[in-house]
């Protein structure tokens, strides 16, 4: 997640205002608590309570969805990363009740099901921070 937060502020520059002149601040200031959560959820936790985590990542992302919805900044590869999350997330719930039923907190396909979903999560925030930083269309100066 560093090396895209270090890419985006290449791209954009390193002057003080490095966000793009069409802004989408509220979209900005998500994708920020989202990264957050991500990188700090689930640090060192089994991945049997990481769930919790992972989910309120869910209401970060549904949150980041309403907003490109509202600038219609919808694009296949936005559209592509959800449908991942999506499949990650169903997988994780499924390892999750055999985790359960053997009693097994460390049952390691779960781990792997968490560690596919934080995967497609920084998928999901990348083609997020693509479709934030990518200008509108047109010169920049028609309204969105």
């Amino acid at each position: 997640m560093a090396s895209v937060a270090v890419l985006v502020v290449l791209a954009t520059g390193c002057r003080k205002d490095a966000a793009p002149s069409w802004g989408y601040p509220e979209l900005g200031a998500t994708l920020a608590s989202l990264s957050r959560a991500l990188e700090e959820g689930c640090a060192g936790t089994a991945p049997e309570s990481c769930a919790d985590e992972l989910d309120r990542l869910d209401a970060l992302a549904e949150r980041a969805f309403a907003e490109v919805l509202d600038h219609r900044l919808l694009d296949d590869a936005y559209v592509g990363a959800r449908h991942e999350v999506d499949r990650a997330r169903r997988l994780r719930l499924a390892a999750a009740a055999q985790a359960r039923s053997r009693r097994d907190p460390h049952y390691l396909p779960l781990g792997r099901a968490v560690a596919a979903e934080r995967l497609a999560y920084r998928h999901l925030l990348a083609a997020l921070e693509r479709v934030r930083t990518a200008p509108p269309p047109g010169d920049g100066t028609e309204p969105v």
